[in-house]
Formats: C-alpha cells, sequence, structure tokens
C-alpha cells in the first residue's frame, strides 16, 4: 500500500510538475481533465449511498444537471483558452446558471430543488475554482505564483501531518477529520510561512509577502481540507474516488488546492500586482 502511494505521488508530481513548467495549452489539458473527473467525483458523491454503489460499476446514467455542469466545463475552459481574461469566464458561470434554471423548470418535478443547486455548486466548486490555476500560471510570474498554491496546499498538507504526530494534543475538528490537531494544523502553517520566504529568496521576490501568502493560503487551505472532509462524512463514503491508486479521487488530493489557487490569486493581485 506505501509503495503504490509513493509511486503514485511521484508520477502525479511528475504529470503535474511537466504541465506546470510547459504552461500553455498542456496545463490548459491538465486542469481541464482534473475538472472532469472532479465533478464527476462531486456528482457521484452528492448521490444517495445507493446511487453510487451502483454508478461504480458503470458510467451511471447522468441527470439532466450533471450533463449541463460537463458541457459547461468545456464551454468554460474553452472560453478561458481563447480568451485568458477573466470577464469572459464571468459570464460562462452565468450562462451556466441560466441553463440549471432552465433544466429545473423543464424537468420539474424530476429534479429536486436541492439536486439541482448542488450540481451548480459542484461547478462552482471543482471546474471554476481550479481555473485560478490557469490564471495564475498566466501572470508574469505565473510559475512562481502556483508554487506558492502548492506550499500552501499540499506542503501545509504534509508538515501538519508530521507536527501533528509529533506534537498533537488538541484535536481541530474531531467531528470532521479525528486525527488533525491545533499543533499539526499551526505546525503546517509555519512550515509553510517558511517555505514562502525560501521560494521568495531563490525567485528574488519579496520575502515578506511571499511569506505571508503562503501563510494566509495555508490556512485557507485547511478549511478547504475540512470542507471536503465534511462532504464525505455527511454522505457517507471514504474517498471521492479512485482514480489515484492509494490517494482516492481527484478530489480527495486537490481538496485544498480547489479553496487555495483563487485565494492565493486574489492575494497575488493585491499585494504582487504584475499580470
Amino acid at each position: 500500500m506505501l509503495k503504490t502511494r509513493v509511486l503514485s505521488a511521484i508520477v502525479l508530481v511528475a504529470v503535474l510538475g511537466a504541465g506546470l513548467i510547459s504552461g500553455g495549452l498542456l496545463w490548459w489539458v491538465l486542469l481541464l481533465f482534473i475538472s472532469l473527473v472532479g465533478y464527476h467525483e462531486f456528482c457521484m458523491a452528492i448521490r444517495n449511498n445507493a446511487e453510487a454503489e451502483e454508478g461504480k460499476s458503470r458510467l451511471y446514467e447522468m441527470a439532466s444537471p450533471e450533463i449541463i455542469g460537463f458541457l459547461c466545463t468545456i464551454l468554460y475552459y474553452g472560453m478561458i483558452l481563447m480568451t485568458g481574461k477573466m470577464e469572459y469566464a464571468i459570464y460562462t458561470i452565468v450562462f451556466t446558471c441560466v441553463l440549471y434554471m432552465i433544466s429545473f423548470v423543464a424537468h420539474f418535478p424530476e429534479y429536486d430543488n436541492s439536486f439541482v443547486i448542488r450540481c451548480f455548486f459542484g461547478f462552482l466548486y471543482v471546474p471554476f475554482m481550479i481555473s485560478f490555476l490557469y490564471f495564475l500560471r498566466n501572470r508574469e510570474h505565473g510559475l512562481t505564483e502556483v508554487l506558492l498554491v502548492v506550499i500552501s496546499s499540499w506542503i501545509c498538507d504534509t508538515f501538519a501531518y508530521f507536527t501533528g504526530r509529533a506534537f498533537g494534543k488538541h484535536k481541530l475538528a474531531p467531528l470532521l477529520s479525528p486525527k488533525k490537531s491545533v499543533e499539526g494544523a499551526v505546525g503546517g502553517t509555519l512550515f509553510s510561512i517558511l517555505f514562502g520566504a525560501l521560494l521568495a529568496f531563490i525567485t528574488g521576490g519579496s520575502i515578506g509577502v511571499y511569506a505571508a501568502v503562503a501563510g494566509m493560503g495555508a490556512v485557507v487551505s485547511q478549511f478547504g481540507d475540512l470542507f471536503a472532509s465534511g462532504i464525505k462524512r455527511n454522505q457517507g463514503i471514504k474517498d471521492f474516488g479512485n482514480v489515484i491508486p492509494g490517494h482516492g479521487g481527484i478530489l480527495d488530493r486537490f481538496d485544498s488546492v480547489i479553496i487555495t489557487a483563487p485565494v492565493i490569486y486574489v492575494l497575488c493581485n493585491i499585494l504582487i500586482k504584475q499580470i
């Protein structure tokens, strides 16, 4: 099991690293793939347990609101590839919202309103939030700023685990994630600040700004992790999927990245400013 986790992690880092360094079309393709798979996992999660179990053996029959999410994800990523502008992305979100409303009215009362709302939230939660990695990469110092997301999410998570194992005594959120501790959360944040400062030193950026951005991102990322844990607990599932052997699904690996990417984008726009 450990060997599988390690090999999967190496492959994941290698593929994402190649896409990140390359940028452009390859990075776009990777993020589109992650968004589509992640949205599929979210749709599986929000269905009831019986439907989810049935869907594991085949590609389940998608409901109209779910199909809208997939099609609008492709449309959305097509728009940002062609334009690279956030304003056109917003237009796509408005269009998607309208389609969900039309779907609800056209199929009433086949779909419960809460199901339609959750499908639309899934579109915002997965494809839209992840797309900020694309917008970040397109900035003047995009490669460095995406690394800030990595530091605030995966580096934070890694050192929170080790710090928690060594010093953890006080539960952070026992109902959501019993193994997480306050000490681990503090340790993960402090190490993120340290790595942010180190990244600034290597790249010639502002040590204070990069450390602050990494620290704030680390705090937010842990809420993203706990939020995903809450969804899984509500739905009675252990993992969102199994596309990454030993790690679970896309959402299990990107739960903290999803919320951190847009936050880092906003902080970089405010504090670093290069576009």
